[in-house]
């Protein structure tokens, strides 16, 4: 099985923060990461592992700008049984305007908001670029929330 590694900048462009935010993350042992030399690397199971656990605060702490959006969706709380099987995905949504971005994100959030709690937890994260005309959708959760997901977004984008 191929393990994927992540660098700092990586995580802190995917995530769309700054590097030394990670970094913080990091050495307050928020974030697992290992040393490789003189550099730290973040595998994708300890990159899930933090967006599990700090599903409700990793952008509202970090991330100022205005037209950023997090919105994290939790199940149940009482639900003993865990789902054993969670995904991580990005998608880039290029060539969008700021009114077609305020549309997307808005929709994306009434259907992670209507969700079914059976699904258990589950994360979006919206981020505009307004310079490069995109958007970046952040999901994680179980595999039928991403495949919600990811059909609501291919029937809004067409």
């Amino acid at each position: 099985m191929e393990h994927k590694f992540y660098t700092i900048d990586q995580i802190a462009a995917l995530l769309g923060m700054h590097h030394k935010t990670i970094r913080k993350f990091i050495t307050e042992g928020k974030l697992g990461a290992s040393k490789v030399g003189k550099q730290w690397r973040i595998s994708g199971h300890d990159l899930s592992v933090f967006m599990e656990k700090n599903n409700d605060n990793i952008c509202n702490e970090e991330i100022e700008e205005e037209l950023n959006i997090d919105y994290s969706t939790v199940g149940n709380e009482k639900e003993t049984i865990q789902r054993r099987v969670n995904v991580s995905t990005v998608i880039d949504i290029n060539e969008i305007e700021k009114d077609q971005y305020m549309r997307v994100s808005n929709t994306l959030i009434a259907v992670a908001n209507c969700k079914d709690p059976e699904i258990s937890k589950s994360t979006i994260n919206v981020k505009f670029d307004e310079k490069d005309k995109r958007v970046r959708v952040i999901l994680w959760g179980s595999i039928e929330f991403i495949e919600n997901m990811l059909s609501t977004i291919s029937m809004i984008v067409d």
